[in-house]
């Protein structure tokens, strides 16, 4: 009886650390989450360009330019989850962010880039290689085995046109992934950069404004 006792207490012990060394884990991840944006001013952010403004309204990222240009955060991260919500406007829009980025001489950005797609394409959450490769997914030309075997509706109509979407983007070391409204649009491996800068887009269209919120980052 006092052996199946021991065993018993040893079991409890065993479920009960387990248990606690779960949660002090989980604990710490929440703990690592930090606001991008704290909703009242750009405290942290930059343009490395010479056009393209940005203010904050109604806890609001708000961009607006005549020529395309990236709005960046101070610090370069690596591995991380960011989460963030934009609006795209309506008639002729394209926007994106930028992650792992980098900046040449002149403050031009490039790099990797969740895609925003307001056109009739509607590739939003596909990843493009801003100044540099290009579109890696999904592929051009349109039609083509690749896109209709691995885009398909439900990634294509992942975007809601006139509302505000929660983009999700993870990158662990060379696996990338990226969601639209809880959709994975994308899930494949790179290793062209392994850290860099984060920044969101406008892409020029005179008198258009382009709107982002809750921009978050978990860092792993």
């Amino acid at each position: 009886m006092k052996e199946i006792n021991r065993a018993i207490i040893r079991k409890l012990f065993t479920f009960t650390l387990t248990f606690l060394l779960a949660t002090i884990g989980l604990q710490g991840k929440q703990a690592k989450w930090i606001d991008l944006f704290n909703g009242k001013n750009l405290d942290n952010w930059h343009n490395p360009y010479p056009h393209g403004t940005a203010k904050v309204k109604e806890g609001i990222i708000e961009l607006v330019a005549n020529k395309k240009f990236f709005f960046a955060y101070n610090k370069k991260f690596s591995n991380f989850i960011m989460v963030a919500e934009i609006k795209l406007p309506e008639g002729k829009a394209n926007s994106g962010i930028l992650f792992r980025s980098q900046k040449k001489d002149n403050g031009s950005m490039f790099g990797y880039q969740a895609e925003v797609d307001g056109s009739d394409r509607r590739w939003s959450g596909g990843l493009y290689d801003e100044g540099r490769r290009g579109w890696i997914h999904p592929k051009k030309p349109v039609q083509n085995a690749y896109n209709e075997k691995n885009w398909k509706d439900e990634r294509k109509n992942a975007l809601r046109r006139s509302d505000w979407n929660k983009y999700k983007i993870k990158c662990e070391g060379d696996h990338l992934q990226i969601w639209v409204n809880g959709v994975q649009t994308t899930n494949l491996k790179d290793n062209t950069d392994s850290n860099g800068y984060i920044a969101i887009q406008h892409h020029g269209e005179k008198g258009q404004v382009y709107r982002f919120r809750n921009l978050r980052l978990l860092e792993l």
